[in-house]
């Protein structure tokens, strides 16, 4: 039988397996508050101005970075700081999605609104746990393609509730579909209590106080404050124009004349499964790029992207929607995808590995919430902006957005990867 090629080795490891499950577990419930949660309430009848207020509990997510450094500092008896955090968010994710589906929007709002608010909590606190799992687990080696693994798992995760629940709510009354994809939780922790804890996992700060103080006291030191703010100004830049060219795409698409069933078919298809098998790739790429060099490479993919957009919007809107506007609809959806999977593999990859192994929780969960700033907050000024400037001009600033980003890379990511500085990176 002849062997196996480099590539696949890799990738056919245990530690990648963990990584398959850390990302279905983290993905399952955010899918669920964007997906599974409006269409639940939209059929139970609730205005949909409470329902854009719902959106208001992805706050967790950004702020996650206030109490990471508790799961730094503190372990639960048994299954050590990582394995326990995450064992005990998986029971309390597996409960309050399936009572969540009990309740009833008809007669009481407030309860859903406050279980939802709890089980964003206790999602954005796993993440913060499975994260610092996945940092130590991994080797600087292995980090872009098991962070890779992790984003296309997550990614899968949202076909539970955005596809498989919403066909079982025709066929099952609403409390029962909640269950069936709470259960969904159980492979994640089947796994949390069949691995081990890394070793790195098992030394935390003497105190609080050092838990919190001390990450970001390493992070500035490690390389000077100038240096922290660019890599800062760098996570918070790489993916703006992209986040924010997709902000208003379904309304984009309406207004170009395309009708809901072609959405549906053509955008669904052509924007999940490029992501999945880009960031796959990109995965097995950067194990020969180097994380520095898929950075620059994924990310003009990534920005290039954006005027496909521009191109779309410059053709206006079609009368007639045909098998050749259609083929451009997904060409246009299916490239940025392709260049949101390669660039959030890399991007990821490169949070990582910017973090220190002694403070992974904090360190990591500050980054991924600053990379979260421009979802969560400046995507709120698409609308006005599209009023304001037009589809075309709209797109067109999106791609400038993304510009100063790229430019970063000559800092923070030379092309030339100086070795003796990402081993102080990773000191």
């Amino acid at each position: 039988m002849a062997a196996l090629p480099e590539s696949l080795r890799v990738l056919l490891t245990r530690k990648m397996l963990i990584c398959v499950f850390t990302g279905f577990s983290s993905g399952l419930p955010l899918y669920l508050l964007l997906n599974l949660l409006p269409a639940w309430l939209r059929s139970e009848g609730v205005d949909l101005k409470t329902i854009g207020f719902f959106a208001l509990i992805q706050f967790p997510y950004t702020w996650k970075f206030l109490w990471s450094p508790f799961l730094d500092r503190y372990a639960l008896p048994l299954l050590g700081r990582r394995r326990g955090w995450s064992l005990l968010m998986q029971i309390g994710l597996l409960l309050s999605i399936g009572f969540l589906g009990g309740l009833s929007p008809q007669t009481s709002i407030a309860p859903v609104l406050w279980l939802a608010t709890l089980l964003a909590l206790f999602s954005a606190t796993q993440d913060i746990a499975l994260d610092a799992f996945r940092r130590e687990l991994l080797t600087e080696a292995e980090l872009g393609l098991g962070n890779a693994v992790h984003v296309n798992a997550y990614r899968v995760a949202g076909l539970v509730p955005g596809s498989l629940s919403l066909i079982l709510a025709d066929q099952l009354p609403w409390a029962q579909v909640f269950w069936i994809t709470a259960a969904f939780m159980l492979p994640g922790m089947l796994m949390t209590l069949l691995i081990r804890e890394p070793a790195s996992a098992r030394t935390a700060p003497k105190t609080l106080r050092e838990a919190v103080v001390e990450p970001f006291h390493e992070f500035i030191n490690r390389a000077g404050v100038r240096e922290a703010l660019l890599i800062l100004a760098f996570i918070f830049l790489y993916k703006l124009g992209d986040s924010l060219c997709t902000a208003l795409a379904t309304p984009f698409y309406l207004d170009m004349g395309f009708t809901k069933t072609d959405i549906g078919l053509i955008a669904k298809h052509a924007g999940l499964w490029p992501a999945v098998i880009g960031g796959l790739l990109g995965g097995l790429w950067m194990v020969r790029l180097g994380i520095n060099r898929a950075l620059w490479l994924f990310g003009v993919v990534q920005i290039v992207s954006i005027l496909g957009f521009a191109w779309l919007a410059w053709l206006g809107p079609q009368t007639i929607i045909g098998a050749e506007q259609r083929l451009a609809l997904a060409g246009v959806i299916g490239l940025e995808a392709l260049g949101v999977g390669l660039g959030t593999a890399a991007f990821v990859a490169f949070i990582a590995r910017a973090t220190h192994p002694a403070y992974t929780a904090t360190q990591f969960a500050l980054f991924t919430s600053l990379a979260a700033v421009p979802r969560t907050f400046i995507n709120a000024s698409a609308g006005w902006l599209v009023e304001n400037m037009g589809w075309m001009s709209f797109f067109l600033l999106c791609f400038v957005l993304a510009v100063p980003g790229m430019l970063l890379l000559a800092r923070v990511a030379p092309w030339y990867e100086a070795k003796p500085k990402e081993a102080l990176q990773n000191a």
